[in-house]
């Protein structure tokens, strides 16, 4: 495809500066600090330079791990003007995943903010293709200066790159215990954007509060479609609802994306402080319905429901939810979803069927796992391993996981009970485990394991957590455990998990 008739992100870049100038983009909210899109264009210009002379060439990988700054959004721009790729970090993970997904996708550099300088001096023997540490921010540190790669130059070429491109890898949850980098392009970026503000009706004047981080698709979409649509974002490095309350009322924030528990919290804050929280006229999400209505009546604003993953640029269908309550609304404009059986035909109305999904949202693709992705791109659609059901009007109802898919959502995050497991069986007093999800009265969901203990052992709820988030992520702990006598199992020997899951997931123990 040429110059002539595609769109790039930093088509967009270039586009905003030209039509915006002066029109502020991005707000730190910690110290009020804005910059127009003309200035980041030009920032954008001196690091992708900068990059370029470290040796940085289309389709290598440049990592990040920080918080939400301007100079991670800044990453991500110049990166697309010089056809590198961006493998954002979930700093919530622990640092042997860490280095795990670092080393799977090999970038030669990584940006990082000065907490994690440590962390990264200590298994910098094991990251052998990263040649330049970059610090995000002001730091006294062997790692380079962000500052120090900001190079002027009028000769400066961006390398040309077509939407089908790659711009992005973000691991998605780990499938049997390994993480699948999805690789997301520059024609994702740009559709997956038209949608939110679209449907949001997203415009110059719009505040989008930026709370989830940019190493989630959803944080990163939401935010690239305010930038887009020229609305200007305003920043918070983490979340506190006290925080967001008041930022809300200040800087008459109009839309942020939702995940449980954040809207909750943000509400029960307000209502403290007495924030106003009147021109919060949009919110898109997943999200309880009495929290829905509650925001409704409270504000007059319209919540947004939806389906999406990261494979498919965060959107696949969205609805307002007062027109079809429980859906996830209808599909995009761009996008073509349907529900198959697993004899791979099309169900009819009112069935459940496995969720496909094809059109330029759908990903390129898991890096460097061309089996799974061939897998996935069966038949030339999209399988997303989840279960609905389509209406007479079109609506989708979720209805659940694949067996082979069997994934937890606890506040939005991703968690397979395979990689929770895995973990759980080396501690030495577990025999037997099955981890499965169970409703949570704050994250929606949360983790439940069920172990058989070998024999003479005990083990508490507080223990087994404690080991599982000394090995992973602490967002993938269980919260919930119980260490039955009697644990089902096959004629195999092997743990019956239809037979655990049914008699153990209405006990919150």
């Amino acid at each position: 495809m040429d110059q002539l008739h595609s769109m790039t992100l930093f088509d967009i870049v270039k586009r905003n500066s030209a039509l915006f100038p002066d029109k502020i983009a991005w707000t730190e909210a910690s110290h009020d600090k804005s910059v127009t899109f003309s200035q980041i264009e030009k920032k954008a210009m001196a690091l992708a330079a900068g990059l370029t002379n470290l040796g940085v060439k289309k389709q290598d990988r440049i990592a990040i791990l920080g918080k939400n700054s301007l100079e991670y959004f800044i990453v991500y721009l110049a990166a697309s003007a010089i056809g590198a790729i961006v493998l954002p970090l979930n700093w919530r993970l622990s640092s042997d995943e860490i280095v795990l997904n670092i080393n799977d996708c090999t970038p030669i550099a990584i940006f990082a903010d000065s907490e994690y300088e440590k962390m990264l001096i200590a298994n910098s023997k094991a990251l052998t293709s990263i040649k330049n540490y970059i610090c995000l921010e002001p730091c006294k540190s062997t790692f380079k200066d962000f500052d120090s790669l900001l190079i002027t130059k009028d000769d400066f070429q961006p390398v040309a790159a077509t939407p089908d491109d790659s711009l992005v890898i973000m691991h998605t949850a780990a499938v049997a215990g390994k993480p699948r980098g999805a690789i997301v392009s520059h024609g994702n970026i740009v559709s997956g954007s038209i949608h939110f503000i679209h449907n949001l009706n997203i415009g110059i004047h719009d505040i989008h509060m930026s709370i989830l981080p940019l190493f989630h698709a959803a944080g990163l979409f939401i935010t690239f479609s305010a930038f887009y649509a020229g609305a200007e974002t305003v920043n918070m490095q983490s979340f506190d609802a006290d925080e967001a309350a008041a930022i809300i009322e200040k800087k008459k924030v109009s839309y942020f994306f939702d995940f449980t528990p954040i809207l909750s919290a943000i509400m029960d804050a307000a209502s403290k402080s007495n924030c106003s929280l009147a021109s919060l006229t949009r919110l898109a999400g997943i999200e309880t319905p009495e929290i829905i209505e509650k925001y409704q009546s409270l504000t007059g604003g319209v919540f947004h429901v939806l389906y999406g993953q990261t494979e498919t640029s965060a959107i696949a269908t969205i609805g307002r939810h007062n027109d079809c309550p429980g859906s996830a609304g209808r599909p995009v404009l761009l996008s073509d979803v349907r529900l198959f059986n697993d004899q791979g035909h099309v169900v009819k109305s009112g069935d459940v069927g496995e969720i496909a999904v094809r059109g330029p949202i759908v990903f390129n693709g898991y890096w460097n796992l061309h089996a799974e992705t061939r897998h996935t791109f069966r038949n030339n659609w999209h399988h997303t391993g989840d279960l609905g059901s389509f209406d007479e009007n079109g609506f989708l109802f979720y209805n659940g996981r694949k067996p082979e898919k069997e994934l937890i959502k606890p506040g939005g995050e991703n968690v397979y009970p395979a990689e929770v497991e895995n973990v759980i069986m080396e501690h030495p007093a577990v025999e037997m485990v099955v981890v499965f999800g169970v409703p949570d009265p704050k994250w929606k969901e949360g983790i439940k394991a069920v172990c058989k203990l070998k024999k003479g052992q005990t083990l508490t709820l507080e223990e087994l957590s404690e080991f599982v988030a000394s090995k992973i992520a602490s967002f993938k702990k269980p919260g919930y455990a119980e260490f039955p006598d009697n644990f089902p199992v096959t004629d195999d020997g092997l743990p019956d998990r239809e037979k655990i899951k049914n008699l153990f997931c209405n006990s919150q123990s």
